[in-house]
């Protein structure tokens, strides 16, 4: 659609592409739109119990003025900080307004159907959040969590930013803070950025997750707070609303882009403005009239808009004594400039349903005026039964529609305001319009290829049942458009599914089925490099790719091209042979002639090769067998197509006029047939080192079938009319040759292997004309050149031809590895299938394989339409902190010592008696963590000093007791606390412990025996407690390398600073610093809480030097002596390097799984 010349549009319209958020009561818009609906009120009441357990004191709960009463989002402490690449540790500090807003950006980019790794515009980010309350309960008590590197990017400053950075988008982003107004003010700033050029599409919403969020209130009289959990916008009974929680994103573009990109669109931004009050009203957190009034006509101007043909009015809809007057007066002024009807307009507030969302009202309220636009339909505005007394809705333009309604029209499009005023009086109103109608493009192919990505396999089985369910729910789609969809819209990860349909019930059985041979799954992280491979003759057949040739219109292009070329030098329309309209016979006997064979095979490979092309598939190299190689070398720029033609058919002519001959396929290696080879047997081809083909006169050629058969060797005679790459060639050689010196030959540009060598093509072969008279004659060495070929172990084949004759010498060659993947573009003459069908399960199955393609290109003579289809099903985790206080019971007085220090953090000399078991390690963990002085004994075959603060003794043996307490004594380091953990193994036995008594330990430690032996056997309650000051520890994630204990001490103490930064329960000495999820903060968080624990200056360039805890350990240990300022210099010189191996390893990491591929080889 053309903006320029509709009356209907201004040229300054904004689009709503896409969308998403969660709601209380809703995990995405579907079900909050079905709750809108369905007058759904999602505010909870809360019981005694319930709010006792969330710390709330009974004499609160007592208090008749308490509210039980919230508007409760469900699972924010759930995150999938692995799809986002946060480590455990990293996802539990992070602000859950952070996380969950992240998420909902995700799911806006794919509910618009875009991938903003592949979209090459610049995407912008406006956004909002509330107060982080989650940092102020949960993570201030907790000095440790608040010196990590991650809490630097808590703050609701960087909420914008983070999106961008993990999301790769480079448009602006901007953090707008204008408290309720916040994210309504979010969408008028991005429009304004789309328009002025900042970019091309933004994300604009906002995030509100007050906490704790299972707690009532208590009521004021006069304030703006509910007195009975409910919200009752512009009713008699309204005194205040509920505190709720949420989040939402809309998607914006360009409603002139948005129409040219075949966008799904919501509803249209016709204006939209913001204000402030400045000091026109009695307070500052009051509302004012005037300002209200002003953004309201503001908006109205820029869209352009009669007030009359505005229909409904989203409020800000507060219900407080002081705020719905005021907004409906401020309304009615602003309607009344330009009309003077009444009640025409309806009037509603989201927060009726869900309560006040703060910093992502204002976004909530326009999410649900666009779905109400998309579907024509007004949700009630609940809890009203009688206007305000200080509200004249009779005298007004404005009505509450308290039912569910059909939107009608007069002839006008559907229109809506959508208003949010903030405290401190930014306001914000948004004029919306319904989408314009747009019309579905029809295709001409008879099938669609459907991809499913995700980062794990249960993902993908789960996006898998989604979309099966969606496609039955919604059975009136356009496949292509969902096939589209699917490709465009979704980025690409480890775990690959593919199917090829004809329909949507088709696709919605196999969805369901998980049929193997029509649904196609894979696992890799791999970019693989592929190569053409080009038949010759013998593989043509009538009617090849005739499909490919009504429904694809690119090939249909080059076919037609090259037919055109090629009719002066033939003297007929090599269409008609290739798709006869009448006699099939004749044809089949047409085209095997040899002089019209090769010009078809060349037309349809050089056809098919530039359809693959056109849909970025790129060869990396190229081999053609005999004729085949003639079209490696025109796509690679040897030829000219005009060139390559003429020569072809000069070659097909100069053949058919030599006498006839015959050819023998021989199961027999080179050197065992060339005993049989003479001047009227030639080698022609070796296709596989164990299969060759003989050519020669027909007498000579039967006579060694003869011979062969009766050794017990089977043969195969070659349906083929001469003796090709024989000596029966040699009589037109110098005319053939003279022939390629009138043609101009350039150096190839990609990179292909030669027929006559069996390695790579040099610039001197392709451009010397007499190498294409030997090509003509000598023998095609096709086994040497795959053998060169499968040198690199990733490669994939794919035949660009009729048939999968090549495919298959790939596959018997002894030198193919599982690895390499051969597929085929054509089905072979015998199978009755589609030839779409088929190419498109190659084309699916390439992309299985890691080969980049390039969607547009497939769909470059359609207009497709983008659909909104499940988004990913996030694999959410609970990463969460709870408040210390609440989570720490109080500690009696009875409880062993150790649990007393650990909780004061006293710093203490330790004695720990520990074992390899992971609490052990947490407990040691802590200690060390908080600056306590921690010796470690371990059970070993006699007393020994195996670190500088770690021992082994036999509990069995009283002397090794007598040889600790020496040395303890010796280092003057007496323990002020012990702690004995041996009982978690059971082969130590808590008997051995009465040795301590005869040499009088306890009394030296100040301790009774009764009091170590509580220590050991409540180490349940010791542990529990100490894992909640350091955190909670995830499993260790699924990683290339195995997992290899610490050996030393060194190690031991550098895993247990690993575990606490990345959250993980245990980290081998062998494992990836960057597997894990490190990047350059967590680098140099490691390397603080190393140099805190170790005492010594340690570079982050050392994290560097040895990526994994063993080689970082040895690292330490050999530059123990090293000079501090000497390390500083390092450090400085050292920083772009260490950038540069940050990339390497990313990159590193990409290639690093290369596993068994398991496709079916065709």
């Amino acid at each position: 659609m053309d903006l320029s010349t509709s009356t209907q549009y201004t040229g300054l319209e904004v689009a709503i592409i896409g969308l998403s958020g969660r709601f209380p009561g809703a995990k995405d818009t579907d079900e909050f739109w079905h709750n809108l609906i369905n007058g759904v009120e999602s505010i909870s009441s809360f019981s005694d119990e319930e709010l006792l357990s969330e710390g709330i004191d009974q004499a609160s709960l007592d208090n008749p003025d308490y509210v039980k009463a919230g508007s409760v989002l469900t699972d924010v402490e759930k995150f999938d900080a692995a799809f986002f690449g946060y480590t455990p540790r990293e996802a539990e500090i992070i602000d859950p307004q952070h996380r969950l807003f992240l998420e909902c950006a995700w799911q806006a980019l794919e509910n618009a159907g875009y991938n903003s790794q592949t979209y090459e515009s610049p995407i912008g980010v406006f956004a909002s959040s509330g107060m982080n309350n989650y940092l102020l309960n949960n993570l201030y008590g907790n000095r440790e969590l608040l010196e990590t590197s991650a809490i630097a990017a808590n703050d609701k400053d960087h909420l914008s930013t983070l999106v961008s950075y993990k999301l790769n988008l480079t448009g602006p982003s901007i953090t707008v803070q204008t408290t309720c107004s916040s994210s309504l003010v979010a969408v008028h700033l991005a429009c304004q950025s789309l328009l002025s050029g900042d970019c091309e599409m933004a994300l604009a919403g906002g995030v509100s997750i007050p906490l704790p969020q299972k707690t009532g209130y208590l009521y004021q009289q006069g304030g703006i707070l509910s007195p009975d959990g409910h919200c009752r916008a512009f009713d008699a009974k309204a005194q205040g609303m509920v505190v709720g929680a949420g989040a939402g994103i809309v998607v914006l573009k360009r409603l002139e882009n948005a129409l040219a990109d075949g966008d799904r669109i919501y509803a249209v931004i016709k204006g939209s403005a913001i204000n402030n009050d400045g000091s026109l009203k009695v307070g500052y957190t009051a509302p004012s009239v005037e300002g209200q009034a002003k953004v309201i006509q503001a908006a109205q101007v820029m869209a352009e808009v009669a007030a009359e043909t505005i229909t409904y009015i989203e409020a800000h809809g507060t219900a407080t004594a002081l705020g719905d007057p005021i907004e409906i007066a401020a309304l009615t002024q602003a309607f009344r400039t330009s009309t003077d009807q009444k009640q025409f307009c309806a009037i509603g507030s989201v927060k009726t349903n869900i309560g006040h969302l703060d910093t992502a009202a204002g976004i909530t309220g326009l999410i649900k005026t666009a779905l109400a636009l998309k579907h024509q339909m007004l949700p009630p505005s609940l809890n009203f039964e009688q206007p305000h007394p200080k509200i004249d809705f009779v005298n007004s333009p404005f009505y509450v529609n308290t039912q569910l309604t059909e939107w009608k029209t007069s002839g006008t499009p559907r229109r809506a305001g959508v208003s949010s005023f903030g405290i401190g009086g930014t306001n914000a109103h948004v004029i919306l319009e319904q989408a314009p109608d747009i019309a579905t493009s029809e295709t001409n192919r008879p099938s669609q290829l459907l991809l499913l990505s995700a980062k794990t396999n249960s993902a993908l089985e789960t996006m898998t049942a989604n979309l099966a369910e969606y496609l039955q729910q919604h059975p009136n789609l356009n496949l292509a458009d969902v096939a589209y969809t699917l490709q465009v819209g979704r980025r690409t990860h480890k775990h690959h599914r593919m199917l090829v349909c004809h329909d949507q019930a088709e696709a919605v059985v196999a969805l369901q089925t998980l049929e193997p041979k029509q649904v196609l799954t894979h696992s890799q992280e791999l970019t693989r490099p592929v190569t053409f491979l080009f038949p010759g003759q013998g593989s043509q057949y009538v009617n090849m790719a005739q499909e490919l040739y009504q429904v694809e219109p690119t090939f249909q292009q080059e076919v037609d091209r090259c037919a055109q070329l090629l009719e002066p030098h033939l003297g007929l329309d090599l269409r008609t042979v290739l798709y006869p309209t009448e006699d099939l016979a004749v044809a089949t006997q047409q085209l095997n002639q040899t002089y019209l064979t090769q010009p078809a095979l060349f037309v349809i490979e050089y056809a098919l090769a530039k359809l693959w092309m056109s849909w970025g598939i790129q060869p990396e190299a190229m081999i053609g067998h005999s004729i085949g190689e003639y079209v490696a070398a025109c796509l690679a720029g040897v030829f000219s197509l005009e060139d390559a033609l003429a020569l072809v058919a000069a070659r097909g002519r100069l053949m058919q006029q030599l006498p006839p001959g015959s050819m023998l396929a021989v199961p027999l290696p080179e050197k065992e047939i060339k005993p049989f080879l003479n001047s009227e047997l030639s080698l022609a081809t070796i296709n596989t080192p164990s299969m060759c083909v003989v050519a020669g006169t027909i007498d000579a050629v039967a006579s060694l079938h003869n011979h062969l058969t009766s050794q017990g060797i089977e043969c195969r005679p070659l349906h083929t009319s001469h003796a090709f790459h024989s000596a029966m060639m040699e009589p037109i050689l110098l005319t053939f040759t003279e022939l390629v010196k009138g043609c101009r030959l350039n150096p190839p540009q990609i990179p292909y292997i030669s027929n006559v060598s069996g390695t790579w093509i040099t610039d001197i072969e392709a451009t010397d004309p007499n190498y294409w008279a030997k090509h003509l004659r000598q023998t095609v060495r096709f086994a040497q050149g795959i053998e060169e070929l499968l040198q690199e172990s990733d490669r994939l084949f794919l035949e660009v031809g009729p048939g999968r004759t090549l495919s298959t010498f790939v596959l018997r060659h002894p030198s193919k590895k599982p690895e390499q993947i051969t597929l085929a573009s054509l089905r072979h003459p015998q199978d009755q299938q589609s030839d779409a069908a088929f190419l498109q399960n190659t084309l699916g199955q390439l992309w299985l394989a890691g080969v980049q393609i390039d969607w547009s290109g497939l769909y470059t003579d359609e207009h497709r339409q983008r659909l909104s289809l499940p988004t990913y099903p996030f694999e959410r985790q609970r990463y969460w902190i709870e408040p210390q206080t609440s989570k720490l019971a109080p500690v009696k007085q009875d409880t062993a010592l150790a649990v007393n220090i650990a909780l004061t953090q006293q710093k203490l000399n330790w004695l720990l008696f520990v074992d390899e078991s992971s609490a052990s390690n947490q407990i040691i963990q802590f200690l060390q963590v908080t600056n306590q002085e921690v010796i470690t004994v371990r059970v070993g075959e006699q007393f020994s000093k195996v670190g500088e603060r770690s021992y082994t003794i036999n509990p069995a043996l009283s002397q090794d007791y007598d040889s600790l307490l020496q040395e303890l004594q010796t280092l003057e380091t007496i323990p002020q606390a012990v702690m004995q953990l041996w009982s978690l193994t059971p082969s130590v036995n808590m008997q051995l412990f009465a040795n301590m008594q005869k040499l009088d330990f306890s009394s030296l430690l100040n301790l009774r025996l009764e009091q170590l032996q509580q220590i050991a056997l409540r180490e349940n309650q010791i542990n529990s407690q100490v894992v909640d000051k350091v955190n909670s520890s995830y499993p260790r994630p699924n990683l290339a390398t195995p997992y290899i204990a610490p050996s030393n001490e060194l190690e031991q103490q550098i895993a247990n600073v690993w575990q606490k930064v990345f959250g993980f329960e245990k980290i081998g000495i062998d494992d990836n610093f960057f597997d894990l999820g490190g990047d350059s903060l967590l680098a140099v968080q490691v390397t603080a809480d190393l140099k805190k624990l170790l005492n010594k200056e340690i570079p982050v360039v050392s994290l560097y030097e040895g990526l994994t805890i063993r080689s970082l350990a040895e690292f330490l240990n050999s530059n123990e002596n090293e000079n501090p300022e000497e390390i500083t210099i390092e450090i400085e010189e050292q920083q772009e390097r260490i950038n540069r191996r940050q990339q390497y390893q990313k990159r590193q990491r990409l290639n690093k799984e290369k596993r068994e591929i398991s496709l079916v080889d065709v």
